[in-house]
């Protein structure tokens, strides 16, 4: 695979389009890499304007692979939001969060004691395949120009609506109570806090994301993408 290096960019990779590969930091936004980028990419060629996008959007607590691509490669972004995606990480049983991650503080407790090994890998096998999902009311999808999460912080309740996705992997690689390690293989638009939570329900007990890590998307691997630094 090719390693994509900042330092190999040149003026004609500006004017033509460039696609590489970044590792995005704990707390960081997308948007926020995005925006790295593009003041560190002003600096070196002093160029006004460079457009700069990412492909399928990390959320902060979520570490790994985005996508960026430069000038007239941003016309590709939808193609790469549309490749399969795949995670690495840990749900946390006994405990559910209104985000279905740690950005929110605790709001139930559950007992977990019940659960074994074999129960969280039988489980894990009724996600494979195509479903409907509801996403986290604490979310970036837009409805009436409004984000989800805005609506959330301001405690205002709002339907939302199931979407088809598909799950083409979700195999689990450690179970540590109360932690469960996961891999996940997925299509465009799948929340895992979504299955987090819905993973909880079907163990009759309760689940959220404690740890999150995109390890490709398509064929593009996080071991070949750059760290910010």
């Amino acid at each position: 695979m090719v390693k994509y290096d900042l330092d190999q960019i040149t003026h004609d990779d500006i004017l033509n389009g460039r696609m590489f590969l970044v590792d995005k930091p704990l707390k960081w936004t997308s948007f926020d890499v995005v925006k790295y980028i593009r003041k560190s990419l002003v600096s070196k060629f002093k160029i006004k304007r460079i457009k700069v996008g990412h492909a399928g959007t990390l959320d902060p607590l979520a570490t790994g692979l985005l996508i960026i691509c430069v000038g007239k490669q941003t016309k590709k972004i939808s193609e790469y939001q549309n490749q399969f995606k795949t995670y690495t990480g840990k749900f946390k049983l006994g405990e559910t969060t209104p985000s279905y991650d740690g950005e929110t503080e605790v709001n139930e407790v559950f007992n977990y004691d019940h659960i074994k090994e074999y129960d969280l890998k039988k489980i894990s096998k009724q996600f494979i395949g195509k479903k409907m999902q509801k996403p986290p009311i604490f979310s970036a999808i837009k409805k009436h120009g409004k984000r989800m999460y805005e609506y959330a912080r301001e405690n205002k309740k709002v339907e939302i609506q199931e979407r088809e996705i598909e799950i083409h992997e979700f195999i689990i690689t450690n179970f540590s109570p109360p932690y469960v390690e996961f891999h996940i293989k997925c299509s465009k638009g799948t929340y895992i806090r979504s299955i987090a939570n819905d993973f909880g329900k079907k163990l009759n007990s309760g689940s959220y994301l404690f740890e999150l890590r995109r390890v490709n998307i398509g064929e593009h691997s996080v071991l070949n993408a750059l760290k910010i630094e």
